[in-house]
Parts: C-alpha cells; sequence; structure tokens
C-alpha cells in the first residue's frame, strides 16, 4: 500500500522510518523499549485493511483480547503441541477451516512475540507450509513480528535454558528486518529513562543505585498508588484487604458471558475483568480498555478512584484530574477464524491497590509500588518499571540487585539490530496477495540470511555448556549441524576459554579409545587418529573428543 494512503503526522522520526518498512517487501520485526509506541504504530498501518488478510494474532488469551484479535496458538490450530510437532501439524491440517484461512491471509501479525518460544513459531511456521502448498517461511505469508525480547520471556518447564524465538532456525529462515523504535513516548523524564535503560541491560550502577535507594521507604498500608507483585496470590490478598477497610457499602457486578458451555468454562481467565467486579466508592481501580472516543482521555492502565455507582455507570476521579463515567462494555475472545466464542460484558476496570508485573504488561500508570526484592526473570523489573509514566511516580518497596537481570543472549541481539537498522535499504512497496486455491502448488524455497550473529550464538552455547546440555540437545536448540556446534566449541577455546565439556563424552562407549589415540599422535592432526581407529569413527566425534582434551588441559 502506499505511503500516501497512511497519515504520519503525529509519528516520530524513528516511527516513520518503522512506518515506512511496513509498507515494503519482507518480513518485519517491530520492536523496541516499552513506551515506544509499538501498538500505536500498528494500529496506524493497519487502518482500512481486512482482518481476514491481516489477522493480529498474540501470545496469551489476555493479549489477544487487548490487542482484538486472536491467539496464536489457535490460529495456527496448535493447541498444547501435544505429541510435537509433526503431530502437531498432521492434527491442525484436518481442520479445513484452517487451511481456507491461512490461504486466504496475506500478512499475519504476532503481538507479544517474546512470549511464543522457538519450538511454537517453528509447529506454526510447517502449518502455514503445508496448509498453503509453498515451502518458503510461513508458506509465503508475511510476519510482522511486534514486541520486546528484553521484557517477559518464553514459558520453559523446569529450569532448561530460555527456548528464544531469535535463536531457532525458523527465526534465521524467517530473515526479519527489525524495525527498531528508539523514542520512548510513555516518558518525557531523561533521568529516569537512562535509570530505565539501564535496567533494561541488566546493570545496577551508582546511577540505578541511587534511583531506587531514593525511592525506597515511606510506604504505608494507605499509599495511594498500585502495588506490582510477581505473582496473583499477593496480589489479589492486598486488594481484598483494601476493599475491605472501606467503609461504603459494597457493590457485587457479575461479569455476564455468553458463548458455549466449553467456552466460558475454559476462557474468562483471558480476560483482564474478573467474573465478579466487587467495588466501593473509594476504591481505587485500573481502566482497563482505551478510551475509543476522540478526548482519548484514559488508556489501558489509568488509574483514579470510584466516586459514585450505580447500575448502569461508575463514575471515576482519574489520577490525573479528570472525572469520567464509564458504562458496562464487551471484551471478546476469538477462535483461529476471528468469530467471536465468548463475549463479556461488565465495567472495564479492576481493583488497582495491587496486581501482577505480567498483567501489568502494556498498561501505562501514572504511579506504583512495586517489590523488586525477588523476582526471578530476566526482564521483570524492567517491565515493571516501564509501567509507569516518570520517576516521580515509582515507589520501591524493596529491592535487591540480583532481581535486576538481563538475559546476555537478548542484549547482543539488540545490539545487532541497531547495527542493522543502520545499513537498511528501501526493498519494493509490498503488494498483498492471499493464496488462492487455484494458485497452490510447491514453490521452491527461497534462501534466506542469517539473522543470529556469531557472538550470539557462541553466548548461546556457552550457556547452554555451563547448563551441562546434553549434545544432541544444543544441537537441536540451535538448529544446526552438529560439526557447527563442534566449531564453536573450537572457537571458544581459541578465543581462550575453557569450558567443562567433558560432561559431553562421559558416557560415549569410544571415547576411551579415541583419548588413547589422541595420546599416542597428539592432537594437532586429525588423518593419524582416524586412520589408527581403522576410519570407523567420524571426523566430528573426533573434533568433539579433541575439544574436551584441549579444554582439560587449560583448566
Amino acid at each position: 500500500m502506499p505511503s500516501a494512503t497512511i497519515t504520519t503526522s503525529r509519528l516520530t522520526p524513528c516511527q516513520e522510518k518503522a512506518m515506512e518498512m511496513l509498507q515494503r517487501e519482507g518480513n518485519i520485526f517491530l520492536t523496541g523499549a516499552a513506551g515506544t509506541g509499538k501498538s500505536f504504530l500498528l494500529d496506524q498501518y493497519l487502518q482500512r485493511k481486512p482482518t481476514d488478510e491481516f489477522p493480529i494474532v498474540a501470545s496469551t488469551g489476555a493479549a489477544a483480547v487487548i490487542v482484538g484479535g486472536r491467539t496464536f496458538h489457535s490460529f495456527f490450530g496448535l493447541g498444547i503441541l501435544e505429541g510435537g510437532i509433526a503431530a502437531t501439524v498432521d492434527r491442525a491440517l484436518r481442520s479445513r477451516r484452517l487451511v481456507l484461512r491461512l490461504q486466504r491471509a496475506c500478512c499475519v501479525i504476532i503481538d507479544e512475540i517474546s512470549m511464543l518460544s522457538g519450538t511454537t513459531l517453528l509447529a506454526a511456521d510447517r502449518v502455514a507450509r503445508r496448509a498453503r502448498h509453498c515451502n518458503q517461511p510461513w508458506g509465503g505469508l508475511r510476519i510482522i513480528a511486534v514486541g520486546d525480547f528484553a521484557q517477559l520471556p518464553p514459558v520453559t518447564p523446569g529450569n532448561e535454558q530460555k527456548d528464544w524465538g531469535f535463536l531457532h532456525s525458523v527465526w534465521e529462515e524467517s530473515a526479519f528486518q527489525p524495525a527498531l523504535l528508539s523514542t520512548v513516548m510513555r516518558t518525557q523524564d531523561i533521568e529516569f529513562l537512562d535509570v530505565l535503560n539501564f535496567i533494561r541491560g541488566g546493570i545496577v550502577n551508582d546511577h540505578v543505585r541511587a534511583f531506587l535507594e531514593d525511592h525506597t521507604g515511606g510506604i504505608t498500608e494507605e499509599t495511594d498508588a498500585p502495588r506490582l507483585y510477581p505473582h496473583r496470590v499477593k496480589a489479589d490478598a492486598f486488594n481484598d484487604r483494601r476493599l475491605a477497610a472501606l467503609p461504603e457499602r459494597e457493590h457485587a457486578f457479575i461479569t455476564k458471558y455468553e458463548g458455549s458451555d466449553r467456552a466460558i468454562e475454559a476462557l474468562p481467565k483471558s480476560l483482564p475483568i474478573p467474573e465478579v467486579l466487587r467495588l466501593k466508592v473509594g476504591a481505587l481501580v485500573m481502566l482497563r480498555k482505551n478510551d475509543m472516543s476522540f478526548e482519548r482521555r484514559y488508556v489501558n492502565g489509568s488509574l483514579g478512584h470510584v466516586r459514585a455507582i450505580t447500575e448502569e455507570s461508575l463514575h471515576i476521579g482519574l489520577i490525573s484530574g479528570e472525572s469520567i463515567e464509564v458504562g458496562i462494555e464487551k471484551f471478546s475472545c476469538l477462535d483461529g477464524d476471528g468469530n467471536e466464542v465468548l463475549g463479556a460484558w461488565n465495567f472495564p476496570v479492576t481493583l488497582a491497590w495491587a496486581t501482577t508485573i505480567h498483567k501489568a504488561q502494556g498498561a501505562t500508570m501514572d504511579r506504583m509500588i512495586v517489590d523488586l526484592a525477588a523476582l526471578w526473570e530476566p526482564g521483570q523489573a524492567y517491565v515493571a518499571l516501564s509501567r509507569v509514566r516518570s520517576g516521580a511516580g515509582v515507589f520501591v518497596e524493596r529491592w535487591s540487585a540480583s532481581s535486576i537481570r538481563a538475559e546476555p543472549l537478548v542484549t547482543q541481539l539488540y545490539d545487532s539490530l541497531a547495527e542493522e537498522m543502520k545499513t537498511y535499504v528501501p526493498r519494493p512497496l509490498y503488494q498483498p496477495v492471499s493464496l488462492a486455491p487455484a494458485q497452490e502448488g510447491e514453490k521452491k524455497e527461497k534462501k534466506t540470511g542469517s539473522k543470529v550473529t556469531r557472538a550470539m550464538r557462541s553466548e548461546q552455547i556457552r550457556l547452554l555448556i555451563e547448563r551441562q546440555t546434553p549434545f544432541d540437545t544444543i544441537v537441536a536448540t540451535c538448529g544446526v549441524k552438529p560439526e557447527r556446534v563442534v566449531h564453536y566449541f573450537e572457537s571458544l577455546l581459541a578465543e581462550g576459554l575453557a569450558p567443562n565439556l567433558g560432561y559431553l563424552i562421559a558416557e560415549h562407549p569410544e571415547a576411551p579409545i579415541i583419548r588413547s589415540a589422541f595420546e599416542e599422535h597428539g592432537t594437532e592432526l586429525l588423518r593419524p587418529v582416524f586412520d589408527a581407529l581403522e576410519e570407523k569413527i567420524p571426523y566430528p566425534t573426533l573434533r568433539l573428543v579433541r575439544c574436551v582434551m584441549t579444554a582439560e588441559q587449560h583448566q
């Protein structure tokens, strides 16, 4: 679509550049720090575009409700990936409706991409290829991935290495062009921005310490700001306690649902409103929808106190000073085809004395109290602190340096994206073309360039070694050939590092005789050892054992 059809007068310079990229060919990774206007830019781009050709999907049900889209899993028919990728793909393709919607689409927008694992992305890519009978990445669909990997990561069972989507082979094949937003719109507090940037990178320096210490303490039970906790139980308990302390009469508004019994049982947890909304005059509440009127008086995350309650409306005094009236509104959960499977009606507010960091993602707050003492995920502290408009709105209950963490691989990713943006070359304008059934047919897979730098892959492998990840798992995680992984081992050793590689061959039955052969013939050349072992041991295995022996010599 030509750029003249899009209004860019309200866009920042980096948003204008990103908009220009969105209108041109190629898959796009629209990213940037919290508050840089990713959602706003996306809304501008999607104006007047049909939803069946430009569907929006989100990583979670809650995110899907907020953006008015569907979940990633339902759109691609993934379920819970039961039985692995192959079984999931076969099961998904039994749905004729799924095949038709994938053929009808021309561009899929994936919101909150950071929370989708590489395995999940790979399964969806394989579904799209087979449904569209096209062996190009995503079956020829254009993908606009939106999100920030410095925020909440994908859920990974146990203590395994995070299955970041950008480290998976499907990300490389997709050849995403980075559209990196750098101007933060949420706050103009320069000092606070500096603190946020350090915390985004997991850096705790004197500047960060001074800020957190200055904002710690002086908090009472009645301090008028929402608390952000890592766990929902603690947030719910605090809200219940504060509501009970108000002297006014309690009003209970039951959320009314419309849909199948199955949807009513399974989907309410995806909604940003509770099944029963309990309110009193004086309660602190958070708006859970943007003001869709021309005035735009509030956004998702705006805070206020309930001033009056009727059966049809709430009168709220916003923290910003404005008074608003809100009525009962509808929230919708959609199926993979974009049809509503659950409608829910209630006032678009929740109690706001406390919420979880996870539920606060995407919200903009005027002030907050945050507990930064026992966080465990990279990005949690950054997500929490970046919700507010200025540093003056931050109240810290307690904090510890160990809670401020960043994933080194993510830091390397954004360093490489910034460099890539400098060399961006405009492509031809994007012309939406859906894949009609008559046009189906196998297409030759297009070769795409790697987006994972050598330094990023090396750091990924180093972390996997630290966790004593089995060799086959390292190969599968990185999506490269075994000999390529061994090459990275050799590079780490050449850089003077001595990782503990012994566990990789601890149970290898041929390791002892390979060691003996190297001890007899030396480790400089492989051919003598290969010949001494009667050419029965492949070179990659010999190289792996040599790496182990070399590392041991330097430990």
